[in-house]
C-alpha cells in the first residue's frame, strides 16, 4: 500500500505519509489515490487545487472558509519544509480550540488532511518552501475568514519566533471573536 494514514490527538486531523520509490534517478511516488483515502476516511471530492511558494520565515493563517463554502485541505510541502497546523473551531468540539502540528517536507512524504471545521496554517522552516493543496470547494472570498496565528488560547507551539505575516493575517481576530459559523456534531 502506498499510503499509511494516522489519526492524530484531534482525530479528525488525519496524518498521511506517502511511500517514495527511490532509484538512481530521483523518486516517485504517488501523493493521492482516490480509493486508498476513501477507504480511510479522507473526503476525496476535490475540486481545485492551490499552489503556494513561501520564503523562511513566512506564516500562512489560521484560514478556513465559512459555511456553507467550508474547505476540507489535503496539503502536501513539494519543495522545503513546513510547520503545518489544524486548529479545531467546531463549536462544542471536545477538542475545540484545540491544535495539531506537522512537519511537511520534500523528504518525509507526509500529508496532512484537515477537514471541513478547522482553521489551517503554516509556517516555512527551510530557505523556500512549494507548497500543494487540494480543496473540496472553490475559493469564496465573501466567505474566508480567519484567526490571528498567535492567539492566546489557542497557544499554538510555533518553531518560528518573528513570522513574516500578510498585512490581513496581522489584523485577525482571536477564536473567541472570530466569525464562525461551525458546530461539531458526533457523525463528521
Amino acid at each position: 500500500m502506498p499510503f499509511t494514514f494516522k489519526k492524530l490527538d484531534i482525530p479528525e486531523v488525519i496524518l498521511v505519509e506517502a511511500k517514495a520509490f527511490p532509484d538512481e534517478r530521483g523518486y516517485f511516488l504517488e501523493s493521492f489515490k482516490e480509493s486508498s483515502f476513501t477507504s480511510n476516511g479522507v473526503d476525496t471530492k476535490f475540486v481545485q487545487d492551490n499552489f503556494s511558494h513561501s520564503t523562511k520565515g513566512v506564516l500562512r493563517g489560521l484560514h478556513y472558509q465559512k459555511n456553507p463554502k467550508a474547505q476540507s485541505k489535503l496539503v502536501i510541502a513539494l519543495r522545503g519544509e513546513i510547520f503545518d497546523v489544524a486548529v479545531d473551531i467546531r463549536k462544542g468540539s471536545p477538542t475545540y480550540g484545540q491544535w495539531v502540528g506537522h512537519i511537511l517536507s520534500e523528504n518525509n512524504h507526509k500529508l496532512l488532511y484537515v477537514p471541513e471545521g478547522f482553521a489551517h496554517g503554516f509556517c516555512v522552516l527551510s530557505e523556500t518552501a512549494d507548497v500543494l493543496y487540494k480543496v473540496n470547494q472553490e475559493y469564496s472570498p465573501e466567505d474566508e475568514k480567519g484567526i490571528v496565528w498567535n492567539d492566546s488560547e489557542i497557544n499554538i507551539e510555533w518553531p518560528i519566533e518573528k513570522p513574516i505575516l500578510h498585512e490581513k493575517d496581522s489584523h485577525l481576530p482571536s477564536l473567541k471573536n472570530a466569525d464562525n459559523n461551525f458546530i461539531y456534531t458526533r457523525d463528521k
